[in-house]
């Protein structure tokens, strides 16, 4: 039986995540086998594993924390918000079909099972599992049939921390409000409560944690400082969403309702001299160097909030001079027709933005598999990243094909490109520029367009960055919380 901890938060963005990777990568540095586990997700980012079943991208980067492979018992039951009353539910790696969130709540708790066989699948590969729990376990309206917070610490008999963000303020009147609204026995699971993101001297804040620990009974395990770290976060409470400024180098993303997997583009975060814009209107696109249609949870809908909006008028012009990339559902949405004869998103059938010569046909059979290999021969803007090698993983309900052929003669290529302007591509590869050489020949031949010149290869290895974030993170929680005491929460799981 592997030891276990758990994280809860008292509310979503609390840090939660970041604290689960953190602690993976101490238990990792001291020499255990440590995994992630979260019993159910919320999220649009998602990933494909080696055997091609999807997960929460959040424990994809918490397993890379913890140097172990991502396994979908890390994360067996993942909700993607198809609108804003429910969502495509995947119960370990596959997809059981679309439920309204009242119908979800009814039935979740057929669910328990196959939470349970993950948890001891994982159980093989770790000594130590870290769990995460979702939103906050005082949200007393969804108490019944809890499988993720409470419900699940009581399930497998797990020892909680439970973290309140003070960067938002408040974070006394959450840590106690939290507790004060658990059970009697809820509360005494309870082991510690963290502060997180902290910004000052903490000298002024000391009163305030005495307070805190005499009326919540439970001690403070750590105080930690707000960190700028560059890591993978929740996709519905992301800050990326609000950079505005301009680099040398400057790529629009397309921020529909629906945007999924926009993790695709951390990499070009990470270069001092480019900056990832994410665009809602024609007013604020303004003139980039290139502009991204990323992935898409409802397609249809969204190229018809683009249509409405004036960004897919924008967008056709901005090709006439400079490069447009779609990526799954963006590629979508650039080609020439999309039929949904299932209703798999909305039914029907709507002319696409015909910069691609494609047909996509929505199908009710999701395609999952990792990919890696060469990108085909290409012309155009971008035709120097022909031949450079690539690895990434396809997740999309359609399937694609040339307009002019039939429906038995699916595209092999993996990057398409248009028949009559040199600056429109498409991919449904994700994370096709996660390779250095791919993102920086990318901006090199937008620099080299532009007229400019960008400090050569000014960015590390993507992997090797990461790492070192993963690092610093483990650093910074080995200063600022108490590993003592954490090590003295572990205990043996007990799965009833």
């Amino acid at each position: 039986m592997a030891k276990v901890i758990m994280i809860q938060g008292t509310m979503s963005n609390a840090g939660k995540s970041f604290l689960v990777a953190g602690l993976c990568r101490i238990f990792k540095q001291d020499g255990y086998r440590v995994a992630p586990f979260k019993s159910q997700n919320m999220a649009l980012n998602s990933f494909i594993t080696e055997e091609g079943l999807e997960m929460g991208r959040a424990q994809v980067m918490q397993a890379e924390a913890a140097r172990i492979k991502p396994m979908v018992c890390m994360n067996p039951i993942l909700l993607k918000p198809t609108n804003n009353i429910g969502s495509q539910v995947i119960v370990n790696g596959h997809v059981l079909g679309n439920m309204s969130a009242k119908d979800y709540f009814a039935y979740k708790k057929c669910l328990i099972p196959d939470i349970k066989k993950a948890f001891h699948k994982l159980e093989e590969y770790a000594d130590i599992i870290v769990i995460e729990g979702a939103g906050s376990p005082a949200e007393i309206n969804l108490r019944e049939n809890d499988i993720v917070n409470m419900g699940l610490a009581e399930m497998i008999d797990a020892p909680v921390l439970l973290v309140g963000d003070i960067d938002r303020g408040g974070v006394f009147a959450q840590l106690l409000g939290t507790l004060m609204l658990l059970t009697d026995e809820e509360k005494d699971r309870v082991c510690g409560l963290i502060i997180n993101k902290f910004r000052g001297d903490k000298t002024i804040l000391d009163p305030g944690i005495t307070m805190l620990e005499d009326k919540g009974n439970v001690p403070v395990t750590g105080v930690i400082p707000y960190m700028d770290l560059e890591l993978e976060d929740e996709d519905s409470l992301t800050n990326r969403f609000d950079k505005k400024k301009k680099g040398l180098i400057d790529i629009a993303v397309i921020r529909y309702p629906r945007i999924s997997n926009f993790t695709d583009f951390n990499i070009f975060e990470q270069m001092n001299e480019v900056s990832v814009r994410y665009v809602t209107s024609v007013n604020e696109l303004n003139n980039p160097d290139m502009i991204i249609l990323p992935g898409s949870k409802n397609t249809m809908g969204d190229l018809k909030w683009m249509r409405q909006n004036g960004l897919e008028a924008a967008v056709k012009k901005f090709s006439v001079d400079k490069p447009v990339f779609g990526i799954c559902g963006g590629l979508q949405l650039l080609g020439d027709m999309i039929f949904d004869p299932d209703a798999v998103e909305e039914g029907g059938t709507i002319t696409g933005m015909e910069l691609l010569p494609v047909k996509t046909i929505l199908k009710k059979d999701k395609v999952q598999r990792q990919e890696k290999g060469s990108i085909n021969k290409i012309s155009g803007f971008f035709s120097d990243l022909s031949d450079l090698e690539y690895t990434g993983y396809e997740i999309h309900m359609g399937k694609t094909f040339y307009s002019s052929d039939d429906e038995e003669k699916e595209i092999k290529t993996n990057i398409i490109e248009s028949n009559n302007n040199e600056n429109v591509y498409g991919t449904y590869i994700h994370g096709i520029f996660d390779k250095s050489e791919i993102a920086w020949e990318i901006v090199d031949t937008l620099a080299r367009k532009k007229g400019i010149t960008l400090t050569e290869n000014s960015f590390e290895d993507y992997l090797t960055f990461k790492e070192k974030q993963y690092d610093k993170l483990a650093e910074t929680l080995r200063k600022y919380i108490n590993m003592e005491e954490i090590y003295g929460m572990l205990k043996e799981a007990k799965v009833k």
